[in-house]
């Protein structure tokens, strides 16, 4: 079920907002679903990432270069 969510953006965002939504072809809808799971996504992520950074860091993976010589 979808629920209907009503937000109040300041008047230069608006216009921005539908300088987007002529250029891209889509709706206003569209790009604020895009990016609240863009958001949610990343704050996802971000929770994850500080919940095993401490186990991570204990095997001495502390660079994205420490996890790609681990995995390859």
């Amino acid at each position: 079920m979808k629920d209907t969510i009503t937000i109040r953006l300041p008047e230069k965002l608006q216009r921005e907002l539908n300088t987007v939504v002529k250029a891209e072809k889509t709706s206003k809808s569209e790009i604020i679903r895009d990016a609240v799971a863009r958001y949610v996504a990343v704050k996802r992520f971000q929770q994850l990432r500080k919940k095993v950074l401490p186990f991570a860091e204990a095997e001495g993976l502390i660079t994205d270069e420490d996890i790609f010589k681990t995995i390859s």
